[in-house]
């Protein structure tokens, strides 16, 4: 049996992706309107994940969230109680998982169910000192390997006042604060991809 039996995941059409400027990278233009598309439910559908997983016809939606206590960015290294093991042992700076039909409750749809996920995404994965926002700030994208091309994610930035984070879930392993700099130079070689792509973006863009 699938380890991933009976789960249901967010997904829109890789032409839908490619029609609104299919790119790899991180993408910052036309941001809001390129979400707009990708979170309106006439552009998307639930799909069984173990399907999903193998079929780059289609894209997952991932939020990314990237938690900011001054200069410095959580990160943690994925344990193997995590879903996806192609990433183990890699250390990421993003928190967030898949947007699942649990996340359409009350009545919820398109970009409501979707920051619903995000919600519950963090609170499941994080211990957080304080109340929270999020802001979409970037897509990212990449097709170079069979994780990526068949995610896509969206970046969140979560500024914090506090650095008293804890790990909620045994998947989130050594958590602690890095300044850009040490992410950016001696961790850089142990990210995960997306982990470079937003690092490398907090460099060029100045945070």
């Amino acid at each position: 049996m699938s380890k991933y039996a009976g789960e249901e995941v967010l997904v829109v059409p890789r032409t839908l992706f490619e029609g609104i400027g299919g790119f790899d990278g991180i993408r910052t233009e036309g941001l809001d309107d390129v979400v707009a598309r990708l979170l309106d439910p006439e552009n998307h559908f639930f799909m069984d994940r173990a399907a999903a997983e193998d079929d780059p016809s289609h894209k997952q939606l991932i939020p990314y969230c990237v938690f900011r206590c001054g200069d410095r960015i959580l990160h943690y290294t994925r344990g193997k109680a995590g879903g996806e093991s192609r990433l183990h042992a890699k250390i990421s700076v993003g928190v967030g998982g898949h947007v699942n039909p649990v996340d359409t409750g009350g009545g919820k749809k398109g970009p409501d169910a979707y920051h619903a996920a995000v919600t519950r995404e963090i609170e499941e994965e994080l211990n957080l000192p304080e109340e929270h926002d999020h802001r979409i700030v970037a897509l990212l994208n990449d097709d170079s390997n069979p994780v990526g091309q068949v995610h896509l994610g969206i970046v969140h930035i979560v500024d914090l006042k506090s650095d008293a984070v804890s790990s909620a879930e045994d998947a989130l392993l050594d958590l602690k604060f890095s300044s850009i700099s040490e992410l950016n130079g001696p961790l850089f070689d142990r990210l995960e991809t997306w982990s470079q792509f937003c690092i490398r973006h907090l460099v060029e863009s100045g945070g």
